[in-house]
């Protein structure tokens, strides 16, 4: 490796042992790193694999991921397993400093001792890359380290993921995964405006900062429904994006893509039997209404023309689509949630569900940004949240307006 003739003696001796790692300890650590989504923070559109520089924007400021490559002067070159453990496991730098929790650390404390070896096994394995750190872009105050303290004293508990005696093999990996390297929580929890969620609420869902999509409960039947679900269609959209109840799209079509479709078929049924063991089966509680009566009838009214012109013809005029291709909207507890920014966002701006090894050639949805007025996207989606027995609310033309300007990525 051409790293070494910039190194110490000592570092020669690490960087040689680290070359010699098992080649199945490496393949196993970028299994795990596939499991654990590292390349969607950690490589930056256009950027080389693991240099970081991606730009995360936050409530409270702008933060740019770190270079993990091994390169020893701008990348992890220098660190011990040990190091990269205390990172993971404690949210520390090798010498101490406070990470800020956009690195999920609350849910990577929960990865054994032999997997995080591995992981760094396989990052010293890649090819280096030198490119430093940019700085982070954080308003006043919190551009103060030292108020980490007082957010991991609130929020964060550190320690390692303790099986459940009284569920099985399959059940006990599907919650590491979930919880520890997939940190699902980090979306699928609501996150308060400290930046921090609470360990009560966990996966009860929330709106994803900055980004304006709605992850949603995974434990409540008002919202993913997960409990009414069969194995067999909480399999098949985690691995291929698509199943015959629901499609990945926005932020879970990233996770889809870059992370589940590599897991084996093990993991991804350990994960639905976990996930599923958390949701609720009993039937939704029909939402109240905000809007007026008579709005909301001359809403249904064009919202119905507008739906039967230009999405009947994929989803039906029954509403039971062409699964999985083109999903139902009848039943769709993702259509019903009581927040309708994803079904908005969908209307306005189209997209694809994510091209995987089980679904290579997706069919997509076109935007309607710029053929719908605001009143027609808050018409055809409060039609499609009411209408075939859905108990979702209208919506109004100025949620449809807000979220015209939502980023895309």
């Amino acid at each position: 490796m051409t790293i070494l003739v910039s190194i110490s003696g000592s570092g020669v001796a690490l960087a040689q042992d680290r070359a010699k790692a098992d080649p199945a300890i490496i393949a196993k650590g970028e299994y795990l790193a596939r499991a654990g989504d590292c390349i969607a923070c950690h490589t930056a559109p256009e950027g080389r694999l693991f240099a970081g520089g991606r730009a995360m924007p936050t409530p409270f400021g702008t933060l740019y991921t770190s270079n993990i490559t091994p390169d020893p002067e701008t990348g992890i070159g220098k660190w011990t397993a040990d190091d990269f453990h205390k990172m993971m496991h404690s949210g520390r730098m090798p010498d101490g400093g406070l990470l800020y929790p956009a690195m999920p650390f609350g849910s990577y404390t929960k990865v054994t001792r032999e997997d995080n070896d591995a992981i760094f096994a396989y990052l010293m394995s890649i090819p280096p890359v030198k490119q430093a750190n940019r700085p982070h872009d954080l308003r006043f105050p919190y551009n103060n380290r030292s108020l980490i303290l007082g957010w991991r004293t609130l929020f964060f508990r550190e320690g390692e993921f303790k099986p459940d005696p009284n569920q099985s093999a399959e059940w006990n990996r599907g919650a590491y995964l979930v919880e520890g390297l997939g940190h699902c929580g980090m979306c699928h929890t609501p996150i308060n405006a400290l930046g921090g969620s609470s360990e009560t609420e966990a996966f009860q869902g929330g709106l994803i900062p900055m980004q304006n999509w709605y992850a949603p409960s995974l434990t409540s039947n008002k919202e993913a429904g997960l409990g009414e679900w069969s194995i067999k269609d909480i399999t098949d959209l985690l691995r291929t994006g698509i199943s015959n109840r629901g499609t990945v799209y926005g932020p879970m079509a990233e996770v889809v893509y870059n992370s589940l479709q590599y897991l084996t078929d093990e993991d991804i049924r350990a994960m639905a039997i976990y996930l599923k063991s958390i949701g609720q089966s009993s039937p939704p509680e029909p939402p109240n209404s905000a809007v007026p009566t008579t709005e909301s009838s001359l809403l249904l009214t064009l919202g119905k023309t507008v739906y039967d012109k230009q999405c009947a013809s994929c989803h039906g005029a029954d509403g039971k689509g062409k699964p999985p291709h083109y999903p139902p909207l009848a039943g769709n507890q993702s259509i019903q949630m009581a927040s309708a920014v994803n079904p908005i966002r969908m209307v306005l701006n189209g997209g694809y569900p994510p091209g995987t090894f089980g679904n290579p050639l997706p069919h997509g949805m076109p935007p309607f940004a710029q053929s719908l007025s605001d009143n027609e996207v808050a018409a055809v989606v409060t039609y499609i949240r009411t209408a075939w027995g859905n108990r979702g609310t209208p919506v109004t033309a100025a949620q449809a307006n807000e979220l015209r300007s939502a980023p895309l990525n």
